[in-house]
């Protein structure tokens, strides 16, 4: 299985980097809802709750539109009917989809975060990157495993750029609560505070358990 997955991993990574489909378009969202909460808030600096709830909703929207994509190159090219026929084990798809999401997401953040910080935070707000690297990758292990699982839902119907966000947003709420929750002391008004170890757990919880959800319940959804 772990050879299956490379192999799926590493065609979809190159895909993105020949196509430039995805990460663009979640980047350029990203950075322009920045821009606009810069202006429509009207403050130099925001802090605390208002902060962390910019940052994650920004980016659960951005995450949407790489949901939507995921599984465009299969259906259209007939990648489903070739792995079906091929003698390997079909949740192999859905670890590679997850992980290529999952890079996703980091990609665009490298860019997203910084910008967040330079546009809503102001000056100095490097004593919360370590913990703010947790939280990230906590948060984006869930949006990768629930949103794979969406994407395959949605991709077989013909409305897919509706059920996307119809299924994805109300799944993903505990993750955006959870990690805003988590980060918001990082973004206080004095200066990074700990984090707090029970949303931090409640974060890594719905990560275990939709991820295991979505696993076992994959190779079904390709039979249907």
């Amino acid at each position: 299985m772990r050879e299956t997955v490379a192999a799926l991993l590493a065609k979809d990574l190159a895909l993105e980097l020949r196509t430039r489909e995805a990460v663009p378009a979640m980047v350029l969202f990203s950075v322009t809802t920045y821009v606009i909460f810069h202006f429509g808030l009207d403050r130099d600096t925001v802090e605390g709750d208002l902060a962390a709830g910019v940052l994650w909703v920004t980016l659960l929207f951005a995450s949407i539109l790489g949901i939507n994509r995921l599984f465009v190159a299969e259906h259209e090219q007939g990648g489903f009917d070739g792995f079906l026929l091929a003698p390997v084990d079909r949740t192999a798809l859905f670890v590679a989809k997850a992980l290529a999401l999952f890079a996703f997401l980091c990609v665009v953040e490298l860019v997203a975060v910084p910008a967040f910080a330079v546009l809503l935070l102001g000056p100095s707000p490097g004593q919360a990157l370590p913990g703010l690297v947790l939280v990230l990758a906590l948060a984006n292990a869930g949006i990768a495993a629930t949103g794979t699982l969406v994407a395959a839902l949605a991709i077989q119907t013909r409305a897919r750029d509706l059920i996307v966000p119809l299924l994805a947003l109300p799944l993903l709420v505990p993750v955006v609560l959870a990690a805003a929750r988590t980060t918001a002391p990082l973004f206080a008004q004095g200066g990074a505070e700990p984090l707090p170890g029970d949303w931090l757990a409640v974060l890594a919880l719905y990560d275990l358990v939709f991820a295991l959800i979505a696993y076992a319940v994959f190779d079904f959804l390709l039979e249907d």
